[in-house]
């Protein structure tokens, strides 16, 4: 039936001119109606791989992901149920533009005059941060930056329990620091891979930090945290972040000089200020140790 068509239509027929298909009209994509898309439900989240899904945000935007679902949780505790983009902006430090682009990742639009459910929200930031099982964690250098860490009780609540402490301290070496005994460095590769440690943590002095991290990779350990003042040689397919307490107190300091230098120059366009610190903080003992003073020591 549809080459008889077209055949009386005059396509196949010799002398006579065949008939142009009507065009449609093109939508004018300028004065199109737009409306924002209702939240995606958390039933819905799983349509698209998360792992495809993940590959697409920007790592600035994974982290700005991680104030929200801080935010986000304080506000679900408070008993809220829906937050407006201003609201939730405001209170993350990001303008709402931003903040709806981060959220337009995960797939959720929220609701014209509703807003976005918290706890959905929760759910799918939960999920794209890979927080919905549990990344046991190992710390390395039980000084007093690592006694710290090794007794904050809000790692496990957050999905991140304290499963090893590792020190070279013979006095330190069986002692239980935050309910945990502590084991001895050589002993890393074995007992990363025996509990299944996925992240690494070292608060080590920067001169066994290395060191550290091959026996973390050696044991399986998928992304390290370092706040030894150094950089790490990983493989490929480790993840380090790296912690410089003395360089965030450093970036402070060109804040607070520069905001001097202008309350100085107000009203004196001859003499702009340099917005620089006199010694940019190199008069104390920045970059000695994890915790930015005192150097982490582990003791032998």
């Amino acid at each position: 039936m549809v080459t008889q068509r077209g055949r009386r239509d005059g396509a196949d027929s010799p002398g006579r001119v065949p008939r142009r298909p009507r065009r449609q009209a093109a939508p004018d994509a300028d004065n199109a109606p737009t409306a924002e898309m209702p939240a995606v439900p958390a039933e819905r989240t799983g349509d698209a791989p998360e792992a495809v899904r993940a590959k697409q945000i920007p790592e600035a935007a994974v982290a700005r992901l991680a104030v929200y679902l801080r935010v986000l949780s304080g506000m679900s505790e408070q008993g809220a149920t829906t937050v407006s983009s201003e609201e939730l902006s405001q209170a993350a430090g990001v303008n709402s533009a931003k903040l709806r682009k981060d959220l337009s990742y995960l797939g959720s639009y929220g609701t014209r005059g509703v807003g976005y459910e918290v706890g959905v929200l929760v759910s799918q930031i939960e999920r794209i941060l890979g927080l919905t099982r549990q990344h046991k964690v190992a710390v390395v250098g039980i000084g007093n930056l690592g006694h710290a860490l090794a007794n904050y009780g809000g790692f496990p609540g957050r999905g991140f329990p304290v499963e090893a402490l590792f020190d070279l301290d013979p006095d330190l070496i069986g002692v239980p620091v935050g309910g945990l005994p502590v084991s001895h460095m050589d002993d890393i590769p074995r007992v990363c891979a025996e509990r299944g440690i996925s992240i690494g943590v070292i608060a080590t002095p920067p001169t066994a930090a290395q060191s550290v991290c091959d026996r973390l990779v050696a044991g399986g350990v998928q992304c390290i945290l370092n706040f030894a003042p150094v950089v790490l040689q990983v493989p490929a397919h480790i993840e380090v972040r790296k912690v410089d307490l003395a360089v965030e107190l450093q970036i402070l300091s060109f804040h607070v000089a520069r905001r001097a230098d202008d309350a100085g120059n107000q009203g004196n366009s001859g003499l702009p200020g340099t917005g620089l610190p006199s010694e940019n903080g190199h008069g104390g003992r920045n970059g000695s140790g994890p915790d930015g003073g005192r150097e982490m020591v582990v003791r032998s």
